[in-house]
């Protein structure tokens, strides 16, 4: 079911800059050449009866209903699939017309259930209001012959034809008997999402939609994605939120809050409660579709565990004590206050959130910096891309990617190198499988065979399957074939790059040692596959390369985010559409929370604390002097504090004692302080190390804006007012005040403004802007007025681009007789991050745990079967997983997620890290996996902890509620 606020044109839209003049109904229209005549009519204001049309999707004329009378031309030809052509004379209403339409509706109705006052899609049915427009009264055939309506016949047999109605899958309910077989949801599945599920089972009236197989939607390859739900004209597919809740009687705009890619969606409400989450079609990141996180993942944010209240207490030992949000703001002032007073100004600092808003980032930041006089403020950022705000601005001269998503379309070779767009960034999944089923070729560079390798109609043209944690050594040994066979295109090199640095990097690249042939050994990568692939990409036409954490997690993750800009700058792939450097951001505003300034090095717009201009124009703005040394990274943070000069910190939004490195040693740092404040919606991990817990907000109770892995700025809207109180921003206004440091904003629009005036890529974005726009692609300036979608198209932002050595340095990380094995770690498709928000949804039904994957090999040598449980041992820590037997991974290389606290994934990753920024290296740890029959110690001390401190949490909430 389409939004109830959307206008449906029938047909997709057509880009051409030749226009056409026709003559609909009399009256002349001028459309671009190739746009449908039911387009056509629909921009003219003419709406011509459809069923199996929408805009979503191609043309497919099956229904019969958008018939039309073009002069000259036999017939009744369907207006979906005719183009238009100069001077077309079309008649949209006849009486033949008409009566045509009343006998195929008549038809259409005769097999269909007359429940319409029940039926959740009364109000908003595409099939309703057609039979009303075509003015169908009456109906001459009966349901006593062949139907789907009805589970027995007339004589009480069991009807062949009949199919329940299946509701397996948690969020939306598939009934046949509502179905009229217009394929709009198999064509949904194959034209949109890509994963051809659904398919048209048997002939003639024996037709009918089934999922795989004739399977239950949640037994069959259906991702959830609801892009068949949203297709439906009729109640066959509807969303079980709409079924409980009725009709929606308004819609908000708003962004998604789990990915990088930045979902535009219609909130669609009744008052404050959400009836469903619709894809917008206007969404320039989204295009109207979306995921199942995005769509339906959303019940975390009204779940019961949520937190609305203060709460404090002395130790982490003591029961909460549930207070008014005026005295947890002044204790926390206090217990700063006392700190600093104690062990020094930089004995506290910030961690801000990359789920937060650009505004309520920038705002703690602001507060580390003006309020606590210290520039210890970090984000998560720094255990993901923090190699690609290093990398890219040494090598291109700005922290981002330089392509906007639909960039893509012009690609002729797509390069994936260290991310798994299916599962992590699945609606930018979907629209890069669009473009390699057109023809692009594709390069998987992973350890891991991921889904991209070979999916319906998709097989990689080369999977270099390399051992982890030799990125390096794979980016140059491509690089030695490019330069070594004259693949290099000289003429961009020479006109947009430094000549001495390139000449330094040809020599080095250059050398036998990097030759594919050299490194096979330590690559594990056939060098001829290697020459081929690098061959492609230099000359396959516009080449592009996505990266996500398979290539930052590494101890040498900054050396291959520039090893990556030297390809793309060596082979002329970038400063246009269809090609560049594209990191594909993990969560949903990890772009925005660097670009705010969330580095302890960087000011907002990546200029750094040291510059003493830059330096000046802060002091200025916000009235106080600014501290001129770069302060703790996070990993800083916890050594300090282990080591007792670190003693505070404020948390927004972030969960450090699930996501991070080595587990033991950060919940030993979170132990060792004094005063840890956490702003969250849920108790997580890190809140139970907590001496303070503030209710933050959802993303529906938010006004702001988020920036996705493109540089799109988009409005975040609220549906609901905040359920704690206060809005995140105002947390941290109260704090700041508190501290001694005024702020004194009225709305998350004026700090957006002071953004702006002090952010030179910012200067020209405003949330008025970005309403007027929809998004905006930064740099947004008096260079840029209206965003920039393409960086770097006559020069770089550093003038000339500037090529690195990328000598390759093994890992520290080593198997050996003891740790044989190497684990790496990625994503699933149905679960997000550290798994606060989606283990709180019916997304459990999918993913309910982690595992590890192992190879059938590795498998057989330790005695391990399928569903075993397995003791991960590192010099770490140990945990248990459930193992997985799959040959995605290859021998010697066990995979697991890290959604579930329990599963410990974090207690056996190493303290190991990206040189340059402190990134750890997720992706390589040496392990030994054995068959065991009980959790580990960690896991039961875990357990226990975790009990305790639940146990806390419901004395306290009980002991409030009691009179």
């Amino acid at each position: 079911m389409l939004s109830i606020v959307e206008i449906d044109r029938g047909t997709p839209q057509v880009k051409s800059d030749k226009m056409v003049v026709l003559e609909i109904d009399g009256r002349s229209i001028s459309v671009p050449d190739g746009t449908s005549v039911m387009r056509a009519a629909s921009q003219a204001g003419i709406s011509i009866p459809k069923l199996c049309a929408t805009d979503m999707l191609e043309a497919f004329g099956s229904c019969r209903l958008c018939l039309v009378e073009i002069e000259g031309r036999k017939g009744y030809p369907a207006s979906c699939t005719t183009p238009v052509t100069e001077g077309m004379k079309v008649s949209t209403q006849t009486p033949k017309l008409a009566e045509i339409r009343r006998g195929v509706m008549e038809l259409y109705i005769s097999d269909h259930p007359l429940d319409c006052l029940t039926c959740p899609a009364n109000g908003h049915c595409e099939l309703q209001d057609m039979a009303g427009v075509v003015g169908l009264r009456e109906v001459r055939y009966g349901y006593d012959g062949e139907n789907h309506v009805y589970a027995k016949t007339k004589q009480g047999e069991a009807n062949p034809h009949f199919v329940a109605k299946d509701e397996s899958n948690p969020y939306f309910t598939f009934d046949p008997s509502k179905c009229i077989v217009c394929s709009r949801c198999v064509r949904a599945c194959d034209e949109v999402q890509g994963t051809f599920a659904l398919t048209i089972q048997g002939r003639g009236f024996e037709s009918k939609v089934s999922a795989s197989q004739d399977n239950r939607f949640l037994d069959s390859e259906c991702v959830s994605c609801g892009a068949c739900v949203q297709a439906c004209p009729t109640a066959t597919l509807s969303e079980k939120s709409l079924i409980d809740r009725g009709q929606a009687e308004h819609s908000v705009v708003t962004t998604c809050a789990y990915c990088g890619v930045g979902c535009s969606f219609r909130a669609e409400m009744k008052g404050e409660e959400i009836v469903r989450m619709v894809p917008n079609k206007d969404g320039h990141a989204n295009h109207g579709h979306s995921c199942v996180k995005g769509r339906f993942a959303i019940g975390y944010a009204t779940h019961p565990d949520r937190i609305n209240t203060p709460m404090i207490r002395k130790k982490i030992s003591d029961p909460w004590r549930i207070v008014s949000w005026e005295e947890a703001i002044a204790y926390v002032a206090s217990e700063f206050k006392r700190l600093q007073a104690t062990y020094g100004k930089f004995s506290i600092g910030g961690i801000t959130s990359s789920r937060c808003t650009n505004e309520e980032t920038y705002l703690v930041q602001k507060l580390v910096r003006a309020g606590f006089g210290n520039n210890n403020v970090d984000t998560c950022a720094r255990v993901c891309h923090s190699p690609t705000g290093y990398g890219l601005k040494a090598t291109l001269g700005e922290s981002a990617g330089t392509q906007d998503f639909d960039s893509i379309e012009q690609t002729d070779v797509v390069l994936v190198i260290g991310a798994n767009p299916t599962d992590a960034h699945p609606v930018f999944g979907s629209q890069m499988k669009q473009r390699l089923r057109a023809g692009a070729k594709l390069i998987v560079v992973d350890p891991r065979r991921i889904d991209l390798v070979r999916t319906p109609h998709i097989k990689a043209d080369y999977h270099l399957k390399l051992k982890p944690g030799t990125n390096v050594a794979l980016l140059d040994t491509l690089a030695h074939v490019i330069v070594t066979e004259s693949l290099v295109d000289e003429a961009f090199v020479a006109a947009r790059c430094e000549p001495e640095a390139f000449n330094k990097w040809r020599a080095f690249v250059a050398q036998d040692k990097y030759s594919p042939e050299a490194m096979e050994a330590q690559t594990g990568v056939p060098a001829a596959t290697v020459r081929a692939a690098a061959r492609l990409y230099a000359t396959g036409g516009n080449a592009a390369i996505y990266y996500g954490l398979g290539v930052t997690e590494h101890s040498q993750g900054s050396t291959s985010v520039m090893a990556i800009a030297n390809l793309a700058m060596a082979t002329g792939n970038i400063g246009r559409e269809g090609v560049g450097v594209n990191p594909l951001r993990g969560q949903n505003n990890v772009q925005g929370s660097c670009d705010m300034g969330s580095f302890p090095h960087e000011f907002p717009g990546y200029r750094h604390v040291g510059d003493k201009v830059v330096r000046g124009q802060f002091e200025a703005a916000w009235g106080v002097s600014l501290h001129d040394e770069p302060g703790l990274r996070i990993p800083n943070m916890f050594e300090a504090a282990v080591d007792g000069s670190f003693k505070g910190l404020y948390i927004e939004g972030e969960d450090i004692a699930q996501s991070d490195p080595n587990t033991q040693h950060v919940t030993a740092a979170l132990e060792a302080m004094e005063c840890v404040v956490v702003q969250d919606l849920f108790l997580n991990e890190t809140a139970k190390f907590a001496h303070v817990f503030l209710p933050g907000c959802s993303f529906l109770e938010k006004d702001g804006t988020f920036t996705n892995a493109e540089r799109r700025i988009s409005r975040v809207c609220k549906v609901m007012e905040p359920k704690g109180r206060y809005a995140d921003w105002e947390v941290t206004q109260l704090l700041a005040n508190a501290m001694g440091y005024p702020m004194q904003y009225k709305h998350p629009s004026e700090i957006m403004d002071e953004i702006a005036r002090l952010t030179p890529t910012f200067h020209g974005v405003s949330f008025e802007k970005i309403d007027q726009l929809g998004s905006i692609q930064w740099p947004c300036n008096e260079e840029h007025p209206n965003g920039t979608p393409v960086m770097h198209v006559d020069e770089f932002v550093r003038g000339k681009g500037r090529f690195m050595l990328t000598e390759y340095v093994p890992t520290s990380e080593k198997v050996n007789a003891v740790h044989p094995l190497i684990l790496t770690t990625g994503r699933i498709l149905s679960q997000y991050n550290v798994g606060a928000q989606t283990r709180r949804t019916a997304n459990v039904m999918w993913h309910d745990e982690d595992r590890l994957e192992i190879h059938p090999h590795d498998a057989e040598e330790r005695g391990i079967q399928d569903e075993d449980w397995v003791g991960i041992e590192s010099r770490a820590g140990q945990t248990v997983l459930r193992a997985r037997i799959s040959e995605r991974m290859q021998p010697g290389v066990v995979y697991t997620t890290f959604h579930f606290p329990g599963s410990g994934a974090n207690v056996i990753t190493t303290e190991n890290s990206d040189w340059a920024t402190n990134c750890p290296e997720y992706k390589v740890t040496a392990v030994q996996v054995t068959r065991v029959s009980q959790p580990s110690e960690w896991q039961k001390r875990y357990q226990a902890f975790s009990e305790e401190q639940q146990s806390l949490l419901e004395q306290s909430l009980d002991a409030a509620e009691t009179p």
